[in-house]
């Protein structure tokens, strides 16, 4: 008797965490469940996988996606009762996703129709309940369409037709299923879904509560997120070796230790300060043995990081990558890892003399002080940087910057102010001061570097921390709070954040 191939029959179904390579097929799958209603946009679900992937889930089943959801975290509380889907979830984008918030927030779930009564949409529940008791939370709060009201809208009010779901007297595909598995009505919104004509743009808010969820006092208690930067406006003089360069390195990391510092920034390719001692006249020869520092400057401010326990923005270094030059902004981080950034627009004095080339990615850090970006001098001056970084999650962008005259600083100072204000984040310059009188292109420098605030109540009255003396070796100080930032968006006297006319603009970037 030959042995059954049991492979042939295996179908196998998977739950898993949406990734990239999923999108347009999540995008289909929204158009086949809701062909009456806007489908996601890719830009939507971009947004979801940066800010909290594993809080978006599919279905997979013999290699075809059946069934997803998606969610966020927030603090329930500080939503009004009668919220809407677009307030609750930013319009789709969910950048207010609140990783230290109490309730894990379902914003959508879809199951192929030719798919249904294979329980995935229970699956997809399951999953957010075990993500929920994963991450300690206290609720999972769901806002659900009832899609059958509008058969009963002659002869039940929204409140009625609930009540006869929940007791079985009515059946409806949404609600019925949420009662099933384990949850409770809270209320009924109307104006939910603008596009909901099924459900009469009502909708049920739902909540099931996490029976392990533990109360933690520091969450519970949270009212601020300071964070301290030292910034620091450095002096660019002749030197005579790489070790007294490192020598003054140190000097400020340890200066901004002293001070309790989150994080020490210091200003674009202060590194230059290196060709003092290079007998090499043509700028572009010497850039390129410039980039000979690069493993020595990395173990330095590496080193530096960990031995003060400080976050360091390194300033920008010129790295050869494949025989080009780039302009890289590097995080060391106080527990010894490393990130970098690179410049992305040239100005045409980098083309010009060093033949520097762009990069052609955004990216955003995790710290041990929230998310942050750093975008290299002329970069602050393109609005669609701070937006991107800021969508993705970013509360503070450090800009190094080097400049030679005061036009050249005040385009700099002007632009990061202006994000500050229109992204409702944090902006911090720094930059070089003093001559290098043996240097060609880089005889003399300019600053006033600062620390910058949106421009509301609870920020400083300028919308500015702290800020040096122009044109003088120094350091400022200042503290920054987080938590404010995330208030400011929901609530501030202005909410430039929100209040964004994504029905007439977007930016949309692969970066």
């Amino acid at each position: 008797m030959s042995t059954l191939d049991m492979s042939k029959f295996e179908k196998k179904i998977i739950i898993r965490n949406i990734k990239a390579k999923d999108i347009d097929k999540i995008i289909q799958l929204s158009k086949t469940c809701f062909p009456n209603m806007e489908a996601w946009k890719r830009e939507q679900l971009r947004s979801h996988i940066e800010l909290f992937p594993e809080g978006q889930f599919c279905v997979e089943y013999d290699g075809q996606i059946i069934g997803s959801c998606s969610s966020l975290i927030i603090n329930f509380d500080e939503y009004d009762d009668q919220h809407t889907w677009d307030e609750i979830t930013d319009e789709g984008y969910i950048t207010n996703h609140d990783p230290e918030g109490y309730n894990l927030y379902g914003i959508e779930i879809m199951v192929d129709p030719n798919f249904r009564r294979m329980k995935i949409g229970r699956r997809l529940y399951e999953a957010r309940k075990d993500l929920a008791r994963k991450l300690n939370l206290k609720s999972i709060i769901i806002g659900g369409r009832i899609p059958n009201y509008n058969k009963h809208s002659d002869d039940m009010s929204p409140r009625e037709y609930v009540e006869e779901v929940i007791h079985h007297n009515v059946y409806d595909p949404v609600l019925t299923f949420q009662v099933m598995n384990g949850f409770s009505l809270k209320r009924v919104n109307r104006n939910y879904l603008k596009d909901d004509k099924a459900s009469m743009k009502y909708a049920t808010l739902m909540e099931w509560n996490n029976v392990d969820y533990q109360p933690t006092t520091k969450r519970h208690f949270k009212t601020a997120f300071p964070v301290r930067i030292c910034v620091i406006q450095y002096m660019m003089k002749k030197i005579n070796s790489f070790e007294e360069f490192a020598q003054q390195c140190e000097y400020y990391a340890d200066v901004g230790a002293s001070y309790s510092s989150d994080f020490v920034v210091f200003p674009e390719i202060f590194t230059t300060q290196l060709l003092s001692f290079i007998d090499e006249k043509s700028p572009s020869r010497a850039i390129r043995r410039l980039t000979e520092f690069t493993e020595d400057y990395i173990q330095v401010f590496t080193d530096l990081a960990v031995k003060y326990n400080v976050n360091i923005i390194g300033g920008s270094h010129f790295v050869e990558e494949d025989g080009d030059i780039y302009n890289i902004a590097y995080l060391f981080r106080r527990d010894g890892t490393i990130e970098k950034q690179y410049k992305i627009h040239i100005t045409p004095n980098e083309r010009k003399f060093w033949g520097i080339r762009g990069g052609d990615k955004i990216e955003v850090f995790d710290t041990d002080c929230g998310k942050i970006a750093i975008q290299i001098c002329y970069d602050i001056e393109f609005p669609e940087l701070g937006r991107i970084a800021t969508e993705k999650g970013a509360n503070i962008i450090f800009t190094p910057f080097c400049t030679d005259e005061r036009q050249g600083y005040l385009r700099v100072r002007y632009c990061a102010q202006a994000r500050a204000v229109e992204n409702q984040v944090y902006t911090v310059i720094s930059g070089t001061v003093g001559n290098l009188t043996h240097v060609e292109n880089m005889d003399i420098q300019y600053a006033q570097s600062g620390i910058f605030t949106p421009s509301d109540f609870g920020f400083a009255r300028d919308g500015i921390v702290g800020e040096c003396h122009p044109n003088i070796e120094t350091v400022v100080v200042g503290d920054v709070d987080t938590e404010l930032i995330r208030r400011s968006r929901k609530s501030g006297n202005v909410t430039q954040w929100k209040d964004r006319r994504k029905d007439l603009y977007e930016i949309k970037s692969d970066c």
